[in-house]
């Protein structure tokens, strides 16, 4: 049996990268290296349905091995591709082994260190193995820690017969990262029950809730004019932009919100005089609130466009996914499993909400509950990402105890 830690060092080795606005599905056709790998390793570990769509979709079907009526169909989901936010070509990963507590030399040469009082989480993790970057790319934990784990899980259950578990549904796609994950992903055609996604963070956690989330991209109309002679006639687009970012609420700025506050988040700002952009991400668990805010920055354009006399801000506003907690609570049975499965490997359950989106929330608004389950790993999409061993090794035991569980209830 290949080790989880065998099959994540390999994983990672292969850069994903996803990138936004691409014109092709997956965005980066590298992500199909990995897809067709995964299909080779299920179909050598006897999932003769093991499979790659036209959209790099890898899926397969784990067979029952108990003869019950009524044992749901569950479905174990990741996603292939690494952000954007940082290099995944040529991760190097190192072992820190039984850590002491101390800072972390992630790259001599150009001076990068992890320090437990900048990265607190670290310190929850002293005489453990960590599986850290080299301070050039990010690790790639998120989520090819999750394909590692739910790899070893069936793995494991093949190797085991005497676990009783009913069918299993594998599945791993493309572009989580850019939001476009499960855009072509045939729900019916995939035929589970229920899931779970793999690509949570710390050991033990299991998110049943998500943001709502929206999209907002402005394009501002200055008018340039030459500076020595500009007086009463130019209009600067970026002082414009800075105008409007400032009529936000000061605290409703991700560094500044934690738990269930959400956000305005402007994460993309250029251009010049003439005509400027700003792309942000609006945030919030509670529905109503994430309305408020959406209305908030809508009233903030129309303020500007009244000040100036004309339409000199484009809004356009698109919501991306919704908090899947309305849909996973009428089917309660999916946490309670998770959550004794957590427990009975023994761990202690830590239920919190994602600051952020899955594949999941989407799934779960086209008729499959999805919440999220841990892989391990901290700090993700930068270069300080690291995971400890022994998180992944007990994520793969909760997976086969959730298989166990739903196939006995």
């Amino acid at each position: 049996m290949q080790s989880v830690i065998e099959r994540f060092i390999r994983y990672i080795k292969i850069d994903t990268q996803s990138i936004h606005k691409s014109t092709t599905y997956p965005s980066t056709a590298k992500q199909l290296n990995l897809a067709r790998l995964l299909v080779d390793e299920l179909q050598e570990l006897g999932l003769k349905d093991a499979a790659m769509d036209g959209f790099g979709y890898v899926t397969a079907t784990l067979p029952a091995n108990i003869d019950r009526t009524g044992v749901p169909v569950i479905g174990f989901l990741a996603h292939m591709d690494t952000s954007p936010d940082l290099s995944g070509t040529n991760v190097n990963p190192q072992f820190i082994e039984d850590y002491d507590g101390g800072v972390i030399t992630l790259n001599a040469e150009k001076g990068i260190l992890m320090d437990p009082e900048e990265f607190p989480d670290l310190k929850k993790y002293i005489g453990k193995t960590l599986i850290t970057t080299d301070g050039t790319t990010l690790l790639g934990a998120d989520d090819k820690a999750g394909i590692a784990e739910i790899m070893a899980a069936v793995e494991y259950l093949l190797e085991h017969p005497e676990i009783p578990h009913g069918t299993i549904k594998i599945g791993f796609t493309p572009d989580e990262e850019v939001g476009a994950g499960v855009d072509h992903f045939d729900v019916e055609a995939f035929g589970a029950d229920f899931a779970y996604t793999i690509d949570g963070g710390e050991i033990g956690q299991v998110q049943y809730e998500n943001f709502n989330a929206a999209g907002a991209e402005l394009t501002i109309h200055g008018r340039n004019v030459h500076p020595g002679t500009s007086k009463l006639k130019m209009r600067n687009a970026l002082l414009i932009g800075m105008e409007l970012n400032e009529l936000l609420p000061v605290f409703e700025r991700p560094e500044h919100t934690e738990k269930y506050e959400g956000f305005y988040h402007l994460f993309q700002f250029g251009g010049s005089v003439e005509e400027a952009s700003m792309t942000y991400i609006i945030r919030d668990h509670d529905r109503a609130r994430f309305e408020q805010k959406k209305t908030l920055l809508g009233k903030a354009v129309d303020y500007i466009n009244a000040k100036y006399g004309e339409k000199i801000i484009d809004l356009k506003l698109v919501d991306q996914y919704y908090n899947m907690r309305q849909q996973v609570e009428p089917h309660p049975q999916i946490m309670d499993i998770a959550i004794r499965a957590i427990q009975a490997v023994g761990l202690t359950p830590i239920v919190d909400p994602v600051r952020g989106g899955t594949d999941g929330s989407r799934l779960s608004y086209m008729g499959l509950p999805t919440p999220n389950l841990f892989t391990g790993g901290h700090y993700a999409h930068g270069k300080y990402e690291f995971i400890p061993t022994f998180a992944m090794e007990k994520a793969v035991e909760v997976l086969v105890k959730i298989a166990e569980l739903a196939a006995t209830e």
